[in-house]
């Protein structure tokens, strides 16, 4: 079984960081003094659960923890700087503080240093999550200690369920929408009334035009889908939530 901390401090560590082509550090104080804070730690920056669900969805759900009383969350690895620094940049993760473990020891201190090196690993995070108030580990989400990498329980919607169950969002939402369409602007704007987030697709960007009509038999926008069923446009958006 793994260690849980839960009602003790985190480890007193500092961590090099390069920030802007320049070395700096980040220490545990300036972390985690007076504020709330998500941590998720994952066995390694570029892999697959870990770049395809983990990280993505705390990203996403980012605004909703900042609007329940997180000041920030940190993803945490046994990776170094320069491989944490290009894993943000290629995930695209803005609302993501990525803090480097190098040498491990925040993970030791935590008693969830694993050996990987079966798989060309060595030693890594075991996957988990927790919340701490200055300092203190108020709850602590740790995956089952079972073969392989489970990913049941350190989820960003697990951690936000704790924090606030009522701002979990079941509903899953997608839209196509193009550059100065104004009913896409009062489609988002409605969404946003409903307290709903969504997935923006942008004609030219994300998507063609052809690939957008192929799905919804349709060549204009915005293009709604509420899990999974097509809603239509700004104006069926409308009698939808009518």
């Amino acid at each position: 079984m793994f260690n849980d901390i839960t009602g003790q401090k985190v480890p007193a560590v500092t961590f090099p960081i390069i920030a802007d082509d320049t070395w700096s550090t980040r220490n545990y104080q300036d972390i985690f003094a007076n504020k709330t804070v998500v941590v998720f730690s994952l066995p390694g920056a570029f892999t697959p659960t870990c770049s395809s669900s983990h990280l993505p969805r705390y990203n996403e759900l980012a605004p909703k923890f900042f609007a329940n009383g997180v000041d920030e969350i940190i993803c945490i690895s046994v990776n170094d700087t320069f491989v944490m620094n290009a894993w943000a940049k290629d995930q695209d993760a803005d609302n993501i503080s990525f803090i480097p473990d190098g040498n491990g020891e925040f993970t030791q201190g935590m008693g969830l240093l694993v050996d990987k090196a079966e798989i060309g690993f060595g030693k890594r995070s075991w996957r988990y999550a927790m919340l701490v108030k200055n300092g203190i580990v108020e709850k602590m989400f740790i995956e089952p200690d079972l073969p392989g990498d489970p990913f049941e329980v350190s989820d960003a919607d697990t951690m936000l369920n704790f924090i606030n169950p009522a701002a979990v969002q079941s509903t899953e939402v997608a839209i196509f929408t193009k550059h100065g369409c104004s009913h896409c602007a009062k489609t988002k704007a409605l969404l946003a009334e409903q307290g709903l987030q969504y997935e923006e697709l942008v004609l030219g960007e994300d998507v063609s035009i052809t690939a957008m009509r192929a799905i919804t038999q349709a060549d204009t926008t915005p293009q709604i889908f509420i899990d999974g069923k097509h809603i239509g446009g700004n104006d069926e958006l409308t009698k939808y939530f009518s």
